[in-house]
């Protein structure tokens, strides 16, 4: 075990995982959620624009997204 791992606590395995998701695929969920939010706002369905946000909000994609920012 390197030192690094000793005060990370990291798996060697995580780095791995971390760059085989497919960020294209993760970009592009997040922004046609992102696009439907805005064409019901335009519509002014309001329950729709609730409803979608709670799934974006709620998302694999949004949350791996937010993380990878953070960085």
């Amino acid at each position: 075990m390197t030192g690094v791992e000793k005060l990370t606590g990291a798996t060697s395995n995580l780095g791995n995982h971390w760059k085989a998701i497919n960020w294209p695929k993760v970009k592009a969920e997040v922004k046609r959620l992102q696009m439907r939010i805005a064409k019901a706002v335009r519509e002014g369905k309001k329950s729709k624009v609730k409803s979608l946000q709670w799934i974006l909000s709620h998302s694999h994609s949004a949350k791996l997204l937010e993380f990878n920012k953070e960085k």
